[in-house]
């Protein structure tokens, strides 16, 4: 089976169009993947807001008001890509959780989607709102890597440099999926394709799917 094909917030490669915009996530369809990660911030007043870093044009995310942020809002992206994209909902922050899940019924994905993030606390906290909801653990380091079982993950999503195919066999025979992350090379891209992951994520979305179609 094929795995997933994803773009890094969007299609990142692509420098005429600012990543983590609804532009860029079309583009990303546009190269033939299945779907896009991308990053969920919280405002001064309580919206969610697609940034992936904590500020933008020099302006403080968690300070600043949603309308003077000029950002895309969670609730935007459902409605144009619930229903054709495979999403990966990265929270980069708490507080995000019940809001997160109330936009979700909003506008259901008719594709496969997870909600991932670094924190623990936060993926704790949706699988209490709701135990189906499909969840990802992000890791960068060895350090968080190994607390991959401990999470009510279905999804554990390494970056590329910590993942092997032991790692790959390990956490099928633990019944969950591997996503991994920015891979952006075709060589490896293939070998992990070759190894069986369930999903790859890349800045080089025309590459990955030139590559893996």
């Amino acid at each position: 089976m094929n795995p997933l094909l994803l773009g890094h917030r969007g299609a990142r490669a692509v420098r005429r169009i600012a990543e983590n915009t609804l532009a860029s996530f079309e583009q990303c369809l546009d190269h033939g993947c299945d779907g896009f990660e991308f990053d969920v911030r919280l405002s001064a007043d309580g919206c969610a807001v697609i940034c992936h870093d904590s500020s933008n044009d020099e302006m403080t995310i968690a300070k600043t008001q949603s309308k003077n942020l000029r950002l895309p809002l969670l609730g935007e992206v459902l409605q144009q890509f619930a229903h054709r994209a495979f999403l990966d909902i990265e929270l980069k922050v708490p507080g995000l959780e019940a809001q997160t899940l109330t936009e979700l019924r909003k506008n259901p994905p008719k594709q496969r989607y997870v909600i991932s993030s670094f924190l623990p606390e936060v993926l704790s906290s949706i699988y209490e709102l709701d135990l189906d909801v499909p969840l990802g653990f992000l890791c960068e380091t060895q350090h968080q890597l190994k607390g991959w079982r401990q999470t009510p993950s279905e999804w554990v999503i390494p970056h590329f440099d910590l993942a092997d195919s032991k790692l790959i066999e390990l956490v099928h025979a633990a019944g969950k999926k591997i996503m991994v992350w920015t891979v952006n090379r075709p060589e490896r891209m293939k070998e992990f394709a070759a190894w069986g992951v369930d999903a790859i994520i890349s800045d080089e979305t025309k590459l990955l799917a030139h590559s893996l179609r």
